[in-house]
């Protein structure tokens, strides 16, 4: 599993027009899922993404996490993060799970967020072509692999 975790002052993904999903301030999550992917790389994943001490104290010290603040998570499906461009221009995605396998642990992860946290968690829908509105605050940007 591979996360990109953008801290943001508020975030939307839109499907066609309509906006399905929104959050102010907390993170946008970008996930892809690997073959290799089960409940302990969940469990893990939400654990990392839930504590991750990214956003400011009272010292101005990245000392909070996004259950602290109280913020919301945005959690995007996204294959293209395992894009391989080792060889050649055209990125190779051998390493995503295919979307029979990676839809259902995409799910779980978001069931497991939503059932074990008191946060608002959004998403867009997996295998959609979603666009993606944010505002990356700092810019922070921290990257996640399991």
């Amino acid at each position: 599993m591979r996360a990109v975790v953008q801290r943001v002052s508020k975030a939307s993904v839109e499907i066609e027009g309509k906006i399905c999903g929104k959050i102010d301030k907390g993170i946008v999550v970008f996930i892809a899922i690997n073959e290799s992917d089960n409940d302990k790389s969940i469990e893990w994943m939400s654990n990392k993404l839930v504590n991750l001490r990214i956003f400011s104290d009272d010292n101005g010290k990245m000392n909070k996490s996004v259950n602290e603040i109280q913020g919301g998570i945005l959690l995007i499906s996204n294959f293209t993060l395992y894009g391989d461009t080792k060889k050649g221009f055209r990125p190779s995605f051998v390493h995503s799970a295919r979307p029979d396998i990676s839809e259902p642990i995409f799910n779980k992860l978001l069931n497991y967020l939503k059932t074990n946290y008191d946060l608002k968690i959004e998403t867009g829908k997996f295998g959609a072509m979603m666009n993606i509105e944010l505002v990356n605050d700092g810019p922070v940007t921290i990257i996640i692999d399991y």
